[in-house]
């Protein structure tokens, strides 16, 4: 039986008959969102200007041009033609936007050149917890499939959202949590995908029903993909083969959502829970055994000892499998008017239960355990001698251990409380935005008893001005605050899925970034336009320095020093015809420390070239995207040579005899089979970026 088969046939067992059961007992609710998405529209009218569309993780419900800072918006037609098995392959292409990427079933968004705990990924504004701000080869537990719309806001001006989100913040839309009720009483969508780089099936279903005050929602995805091809031009150790061990992905998510819906608001809950197996590229066994001497590494056994080890038989065999299981209960709520001078009342909350085995040879080597809680309540008030503005109260905490042979960190307790407010006031064609944020951590090391506590204060201020009509520019300074994470202060020991052996700092001290970002945009017109360029100095800047290194082993201790992070993203498009429209993007930062050295992993400078057409039903794109080589690299680190990729995509929106609308879509990644290497990947060599691909797929609304 195909991937393919096996992907649909879970679909099919799985998410309809939850919702058939659900509806048969006589709820039957929303996830209104998606079917909205699917209207259509010309590519030309949705590039021409922005989209007045709303931006959730703004804290004030704005739209997209009234951001001090630039936003990227994924949404409708557009989301599902950037839409790949994980959320950092979803957005890697964005301007300003990359991924760790670390072979199929891992990769975590990278904003700005700022990666793990410094990009705050939301689901609908509460935060996602998992354990993908430890190390790269741990999953995001989003399904992009699900998704709504998705947010990025760059820069450390979303602080509302936390002292730590210095990188930015990913917020990603679903509709689990109903807030309405259908008009016809039911409403959903369902897509079907294949792709032929990794004989990926995978489909998705989302269905809502409601009546009275009652709505309930059921969603459901399951993907099943095998190890995927590369480039021309790879062959690890002598094999003929092109396919990266090991880069499979299996995932199952569901979903159910209960809300109670009045003509003030909503409250509502669901619970969600993803199943998952993905295999670890580029892990190496011939590590074990290694440990270090002072600042140096050493593997094997000393003079007259017998380490008792092969490492040549541990160098082959089969890739460990990450065994993933993630449950989570939301609790979500919006009472508008609440009382005398407030205009809303919202509520996120939310549990965690996540836990993901490694699985090495049939046996569990190492489980990975993650509890938390959080908690975000925020009141709006309304204008006040002109000022509207919002302040809010965040708590979360969160139980983490590791357990087994790569049991790096010791089981930690790490605890936040956080007290925000952002203000806004408009003056004719000025738009002026103040946010103030002070946050504690305390993170204890449960088996050493050691304890730290951080405080730390941010502030932004921004505006944007409207200096003629279909222009604006917009400008902000922050001054933002972040306490080390756990695993920074903690970590001690060898991690063979990176190939590193850690090693924690306990006297960290919280890092202080003073970020200036100035944009400018057109909105309007044949010509539109969005350029940003940003300044970045982070003061005790934490990352891991390369001490030594031994046969591919790196010895990396937490460490603090100044760094400054420059760089420009943006994008022009022309509108050649009615038809035809051409846009040109790129970006670029370079990411240095003070005293001398470049940081690792930094993304390289891109740009590309697209062209977009629309004909009646009819939409397609045609792209040219160019990779320079990253020469700026960290000690020990190599370089990594550039590349260029040509993508191709189409789409023929119709609709049923019903009037329900539909889509089919097709689009084409690497269509040169260029073998390409991700400079912001840990096992770059072992997992390059998939190769020539072909991905088709239909999507229904009704």
């Amino acid at each position: 039986m195909t991937h393919s088969t096996l992907a649909l046939r879970r679909l099919a067992l799985r998410p309809v008959a939850l919702a058939v059961a659900l509806i048969a007992a006589g709820g039957s609710a929303l996830a209104q969102t998606q079917a909205q998405a699917q209207a259509v529209a010309p590519a030309a009218a949705a590039e021409a200007s922005l989209p007045s569309v709303t931006v959730s993780a703004s804290g004030l419900q704005l739209g997209a041009g009234d951001m001090t800072t630039p936003v990227t918006v994924l949404e409708g037609d557009e989301l599902v033609r950037r839409r790949e098995a994980t959320l950092g392959e979803t957005l890697g292409s964005e301007p300003g936007i990359t991924s760790s990427h670390f072979g199929a079933g891992a990769s975590r968004p990278i904003i700005r050149g700022m990666d793990g705990p410094r990009v705050r990924v939301l689901s609908d504004g509460a935060e996602l917890h998992d354990a993908s701000t430890i190390s790269p080869d741990h999953a995001v537990v989003s399904e992009p499939m699900l998704a709504t719309q998705i947010e990025v806001l760059r820069g450390p001006s979303a602080l509302v959202y936390g002292n730590g989100a210095v990188g930015g913040v990913v917020n990603v839309l679903d509709g689990k949590v109903p807030t309405a009720i259908p008009q016809k009483g039911y409403e959903g969508s369902a897509e079907l995908r294949a792709n032929t780089g990794a004989r990926e099936g995978a489909g998705a279903l989302s269905l809502t029903g409601g009546a009275g005050n009652l709505a309930v929602h059921v969603e459901g995805v399951a993907r099943d993909a095998g190890d995927y091809r590369v480039g021309k031009g790879w062959a690890p150790e002598g094999e003929a083969t092109r396919k990266v061990p090991g880069s499979f992905n299996r995932t199952d998510t569901g979903s159910v959502g209960l809300s109670w819906v009045g003509e003030q608001g909503y409250l509502g809950a669901a619970y969600t829970r993803q199943t998952a197996k993905y295999g670890l590229p580029g892990h190496n066994h011939s590590f074990e055994g290694c440990h270090t001497h002072g600042n140096h590494l050493h593997c094997g056994a000393h003079a007259g000892e017998d380490d008792g080890h092969d490492h040549e038989d541990h160098d082959h065999g089969d890739v460990p499998v990450v065994d993933l299981r993630s449950e989570r209960f939301d609790v979500r709520g919006e009472l508008r008017n609440p009382f005398a001078g407030f205009s809303a009342l919202r509520l996120r909350a939310g549990v965690t239960d996540y836990a993901h085995d490694e699985v090495e040879d049939s046996a569990v080597s190492t489980t990975f355990k993650n509890k938390a809680y959080d908690t975000r309540i925020e009141l709006q008030h309304e204008p006040v001698a002109g000022f509207k503005g919002v302040v809010g109260l965040q708590t979360s905490q969160r139980k983490f251990s590791a357990e087994g042979e790569e049991a790096y960190v010791q089981p930690t307790v790490t605890g936040k409380v956080g007290l925000f407010v952002l203000e806004e006031y408009r003056l004719g064609d000025w738009r002026f935005e103040g946010a103030l944020r002070h946050d504690r951590q305390t993170a204890e090391a449960q088996t050493s008893g050691i304890e730290r506590s951080h405080n730390g204060t941010s502030a932004s201020l921004g505006a944007v001005w409207r200096f003629t009509p279909g222009y604006q520019v917009g400008t902000s300074f922050t001054r933002a605050s972040r306490a080390p994470s756990a695993e920074e202060l903690y970590a001690r020991g060898l991690h063979m899925a990176t190939s590193t052996y850690e090693r924690g700092n306990a006297d960290l001290r919280s890092e202080t970034s003073q970020n200036i970002d100035v944009s400018l945009k057109k909105i309007s017109g044949d010509t539109t336009f969005g350029v940003s360029v940003f300044h970045n100095k982070i003061n005790h800047y934490i990352y891991g320095r390369t001490l030594d290194a031994l046969d591919g082993l790196q010895l990396l201790q937490y460490s603090q020093a100044n760094a400054t992070f420059t760089g420009i993203e943006g994008q022009v498009r022309q509108a050649i015809t009615r038809h035809l429209g051409l846009t040109l993007f790129g970006d670029t930062v370079r990411a240095k420390l003070d005293d001398g050295g470049n940081l690792p992993r930094i993304p390289a400078t891109r740009a590309g070239l697209r062209l977009d057409a629309n004909w009646q039903a009819w939409e397609g794109q045609v792209e040219w995207v160019q990779v320079a080589r990253q020469n700026r690299v960290a000690a020990f680190e190599t370089a990594t040579p550039g590349y260029g990729m040509l993508n191709l995509g189409a789409a023929y929106h119709g609709k049923l005899a019903n009037g329900s609308p539909w889509q089919l879509y097709v689009k084409g990644t690497n269509l040169t089979d260029r073998l390409a290497y991700a400079h912001t990947s840990f096992i770059k060599t072992a997992a390059p970026l998939m190769g020539r691909s072909v991905t088709v797929g239909v999507k229904v609304a009704f």
